[in-house]
């Protein structure tokens, strides 16, 4: 069994430090392997879910912070990915997203020390942009998180 300081590459890549910069990401809750724990890289005697890695792509399944757009998310992995990728396609699945009362506590940020205040992104030309995350005081407390429907047609159902 490799000791956890010692870094473990599959084609080319640390593993480790792909896990460790997608869940680094603020608008990232988690990384994850799915419902059946399907999606993971398997290291000597341990495994890494939500990170699979093909010839030509970085497979990352996440769970996404509350209220944060699923382009921002895709960014700010892709972003995070782009020197440690070796210039493979990095394919973001957004599985789930946390409650708001289940989210990892905001993060510090880098300019203003504030929790919760701006946050950066780091896009994938390697430029920090940054984004206000949601408090989650602000969050809503139930019901749908779209705008209200609309019937367009009623249902018909052939006779049989």
């Amino acid at each position: 069994m490799t000791s956890p300081a010692e870094a473990v590459l599959v084609d080319g890549l640390d593993v480790d430090a792909v896990a460790a910069a997608v869940r680094g990401c603020p608008a990232v809750d988690d990384l994850d392997g799915g419902r059946l724990g399907s999606v993971a890289t398997y290291l000597p005697g341990r495994r890494v879910p939500g990170i699979r890695i093909e010839d030509n792509r970085i497979e990352v399944h996440v769970r996404g912070v509350w209220g944060q757009p699923v382009g921002l998310i895709a960014q700010q992995i892709r972003g995070v990915l782009a020197t440690l990728s070796g210039g493979r396609v990095i394919d973001v699945v957004l599985t789930d997203v946390a409650d708001p009362g289940q989210a990892k506590a905001p993060l510090a940020s880098p300019t203003t020390g504030a929790v919760g205040a701006a946050t950066p992104s780091v896009l994938a030309d390697g430029t920090v942009e940054a984004w206000t995350s949601v408090n989650a005081s602000d969050a809503p407390s139930g019901g749908s998180s779209s705008g209200p429907t609309i019937q367009t047609e009623a249902e018909t159902r052939p006779n049989s």
